[in-house]
């Protein structure tokens, strides 16, 4: 058994996970670090403006499959990160990544039905979503 406190060995692993993910071979285009919390942020405010929006726009049963849908995505979005980083399965981490865009234009095309500013604002997500699906494949395979 380690002598490490659990807050110690946590922050241990994040840093050999870091580590591991600094020595991969990135694609060319990779942004820099500092840029994935800003972009985030911003596209986190666009996906909750547009669901809020369409919340507004519809009623019934409308509403709660936009919203379940909204969710769904926002599920396998806050899944990926564990795949990638955590359990290192890059090949595994792009196919739920084409799976989480195919469900982001399911949600624009719900929303465009109820409100087409709302599918708007959802397009920089998905173009997000393209650029990040081709740094995951390109991880992928220049690591395999």
């Amino acid at each position: 058994m380690e002598a490490y406190p659990p807050v110690c060995r946590l922050q241990r692993d994040r840093a050999g996970r870091r580590r591991r993910f600094d020595l991969l071979t990135k694609p060319p285009a990779a942004p820099p670090d500092w840029l994935f919390p800003i972009a985030w942020t911003i596209l986190y405010l666009l996906m909750g403006i547009a669901m809020g929006r369409v919340w507004r726009a519809a009623s019934g049963s409308a509403r709660r499959q936009a919203a379940a849908l909204w969710c769904v995505q926002l599920g396998v979005n806050g899944f990926w990160p564990v795949v990638f980083f955590l359990w290192q399965e890059h090949g595994a981490a792009f196919f739920l990544l084409a799976g989480l865009i195919a469900l982001v234009l399911a949600m624009s095309a719900q929303f465009s039905r109820r409100d087409p500013a709302a599918a708007w604002l959802c397009a920089p997500y998905l173009l997000w979503l393209l650029f990040a699906a081709y740094l995951n494949l390109g991880v992928w395979l220049l690591n395999r």
